[in-house]
């Protein structure tokens, strides 16, 4: 029997870094995303395989249970299969049917996106193996990479949400954001990924008093929310890049790198990789591509 389970992609418009320490964010899940297919062996193995967008294999391995049973570490050279080890590991501590009952898997993962664009190749990967054993993709998560837990959000939901942690227990609020202005907005690829867990390190080393900061970052998120006019939902993003850029003491995107754009450009998720968020009247496709930015895509190609 093959079973097949797919999780959305993510992006994260509002709230980055201090979403890990209660303030509401705003995230919208992608178009693109990953499936994972599941079939029976008979071996006591893991067979597993991954394919990039382009059909490329970007990881392949073989793993026996007991290496999943007792988290066998490997050495630094297979540093995915540790990862995958223990995020196997994990799960098998929440619901160990699958190695206990089980004979053996032929696993193959598929993203619908390149793994270097940064929209959630963990994420989905989590809330997939979660999916198939029936298990808490939040606890997971937390179990395995960390995080605030938004990417679950959005790979389970196929709309806008607001995200935050109460009592650190996620809290998730679907919103309808259609907005009349969404052939405005476009994202950029930095030609780099970002490293999330160096991210959050970073940010734990700078923050201070963050949650003085709070308060401020949930009004201007419910601003950017609700914003009818395209003027208010600009100046807001501008704000929000502000305020970040004073707790992280780091340059705005738009300072960093495109000081003389005409619009608004609003880092999304871990500043300084994957993807940003422009506003622009004027399709700015050709702007940024005489910069060395070629990946520019439409809202509407990229947002569920």
């Amino acid at each position: 029997m093959t079973q097949t389970f797919y999780s959305n992609g993510k992006l994260l418009i509002t709230g980055e870094y201090v979403v890990l320490d209660g303030a509401k964010a705003f995230a919208l899940p992608t178009k693109f995303g990953q499936n994972l297919i599941v079939e029976e062996a008979t071996d006591e193995h893991i067979h597993w395989i991954s394919f990039d967008s382009d059909g490329s294999i970007w990881f392949e391995d073989s793993i026996p249970f007991s290496s999943i049973s007792r988290k066998e570490r490997f050495d630094d050279f297979a540093s995915i299969k540790n990862t995958l080890i223990e995020i196997l590991h994990e799960a098998f501590l929440m619901n160990s049917d699958f190695i206990s009952k089980g004979k053996g898997y032929k696993i193959k993962t598929e993203l619908t996106f390149p793994k270097l664009w940064g929209l959630g190749t963990s994420s989905t990967l989590i809330n997939n193996i979660a999916q198939w054993l029936q298990i808490d993709a939040f606890e997971l998560l937390k179990r395995s990479f960390g995080g605030s837990g938004y990417d679950i959000a959005c790979a389970q939901n196929n709309t806008g949400i607001l995200y935050q942690l109460v009592d650190e227990k996620p809290k998730v609020e679907i919103i309808d954001f259609t907005p009349d202005f969404i052939n405005k907005i476009f994202f950029v690829y930095l030609n780099k990924k970002q490293n999330s867990k160096a991210a959050i390190a970073s940010y734990y080393n700078k923050i201070g008093d963050v949650h003085k900061t709070i308060p401020a970052i949930n009004k201007i998120t419910k601003r950017i929310v609700e914003a009818s006019h395209l003027k208010d939902f600009a100046l807001a993003l501008e704000e929000h890049e502000i305020v970040l850029s004073n707790i992280l003491e780091l340059p705005t995107v738009k300072e960093a790198l495109f000081p003389h754009f005409d619009g608004v450009i609003k880092s999304l998720g871990a500043w300084g990789g994957d993807f940003v968020m422009c506003i622009s009247k004027e399709n700015p496709t050709e702007y940024f591509k005489e910069k060395g930015f070629e990946i520019v895509v439409p809202y509407s190609e990229m947002i569920l």
